[in-house]
């Protein structure tokens, strides 16, 4: 793939909210998981630097990068659901997924200008267009915008976000314990309307004689940050009015405006997602196993045809791509099943720490890369020793640098998010009193 990225998010990419001992241990192979998918994407990016003919073997059947994304999606799928209905409340979940994602976020978008202008990187042509960048990196929308992805792996933060969109309209309205139904919809959505599914169809549009691409950037997030405001500040309907036109808004996005990879892709990540939040609803009693089962194989079955259908006879992408589809979804879903069978036996705190690091991993991974990418020893011939220690280097970089932004940053930032939280909870009781 050409910049996969989370997760990742990424996914719920960052660590889970208020860890007790008890709860750390049990969340802790959702942390193993993150952790190996987000090694997975940093083995994607880096193989094209060194090990090449490593690549080149596992390539042949497994795009590791496209699974380790597909993983992502799935754990979000499964936690941040159960996030949001913990807390009981959309104004509590906004400010959580604002100061656990936005932070770091936006501190990669800044390193990534900095190595840009000091020759150690690339921003995409963003230089060229700093407003356009600019509005579709404001909410994490630029693969559904007109905007460049900087760093390049938050392409997949905009298939978060419209999640989050959608979840807290569905949970406004009530309808949201339905997952395994809209887990289906997306899926079968993949299958008969991938092929006629446009890409960028608003850019196209503005190109004969619609709004600009910046015009259609500020009208959408004026819509999207007006119904979360009115979600977050109203009450009955008004409130169910703001979180649904937040969330129709993305969904339009990410059906008819995607900028890659492929039509059917918006759809399919939706289904994998629906289709964790329907793991956990079984595991949790609320739907009876046997049926999740049932869900999750149509799911995978209609999302693996969608891509072997439309890359034979759409976009003609070859056997070797439909072989990677199939092993991506597949093996994300089995990957994921492994976790969700040891997840009561003891994760190795190594494992689990990678998860909490992971979303920094994520962020930061392509500027180390980038920065090498720049210097001297890059365009040197290495043998195939030498390639196994630059490689170990630059992962022990891209650690070490996710362990100094976890603790500095991402750890602090969600503590006071916690806080805030905490005291509009407050203040709203004592209005109420």
């Amino acid at each position: 793939m050409r910049s996969v990225t989370p997760g990742l998010p990424a996914t719920d990419v960052a660590a889970p909210a208020e860890r007790t001992a008890v709860s750390a241990s049990r969340l802790a192979w959702l942390d193993a998981l993150r952790g190996f998918a987000a090694l997975c994407v940093v083995f994607d990016h880096g193989s094209t630097l060194v090990l090449r003919p490593v690549r080149e073997f596992l390539y042949h059947t497994m795009d590791l990068g496209q699974f380790g994304v597909f993983v992502f999606f799935l754990v979000s799928g499964y936690i941040v659901p159960a996030s949001l209905e913990r807390k009981g409340s959309v104004r509590e979940f906004w400010i959580s997924r604002a100061f656990r994602l936005y932070p770091m976020y936006l501190g990669a978008i800044v390193l990534s200008f900095v190595a840009w202008k000091t020759g150690y990187g690339t921003v995409r042509n963003a230089g060229h267009s700093p407003a356009i960048a600019a509005s579709s990196a404001l909410l994490m929308l630029s693969n559904l915008l007109t905007g460049p992805n900087v760093p390049n792996v938050v392409w997949t933060l905009s298939y978060e976000m419209v999640f989050y969109l959608l979840l807290a309209g569905l949970f406004s309205w009530r309808i949201h314990a339905r997952s395994g139904l809209y887990a289906l919809i997306c899926a079968a959505g993949a299958l008969l309307l991938g092929g006629v599914l446009p890409m960028a169809w608003l850019v196209h549009w503005g190109r004969h004689g619609g709004p600009s691409p910046l015009t259609v950037n500020v009208t959408v997030d004026a819509l999207i940050i007006a119904g979360i405001a009115l979600a977050m500040a109203g009450k009955g309907m008004a409130a169910k009015i703001g979180a649904t036109v937040a969330a129709l808004t993305g969904l339009i996005l990410a059906t008819i405006n995607q900028g890659y990879p492929h039509p059917w892709s918006g759809l399919t990540i939706l289904a994998l997602m629906f289709t964790g939040t329907l793991v956990y609803r079984a595991e949790q009693g609320q739907v009876s196993k046997l049926r999740a089962v049932w869900i999750v194989g149509a799911v995978i079955a209609l999302t693996v045809l969608a891509g072997v259908w439309y890359g034979s006879h759409g976009v003609h992408l070859g056997d070797q791509w439909r072989a990677q589809w199939i092993t991506s979804i597949v093996g994300a879903a089995a990957v994921f099943g492994v976790g969700l069978t040891v997840r009561k036996r003891k994760i190795p705190r190594v494992a689990a720490w990678l998860g909490l690091v992971s979303y920094s991993v994520y962020l930061l991974h392509p500027l180390v890369y980038n920065a090498y990418r720049s210097t001297p020893m890059y365009h040197h011939n290495h043998g195939t020793l030498a390639q196994i220690l630059i490689a170990a280097a630059l992962v022990a970089v891209i650690l070490a640098a996710s362990a100094v932004t976890y603790y500095a940053v991402e750890k602090p930032m969600q503590r006071l998010g916690r806080r805030v939280a905490r005291w509009r909870r407050t203040e709203a009781t004592a209005r109420s009193e």
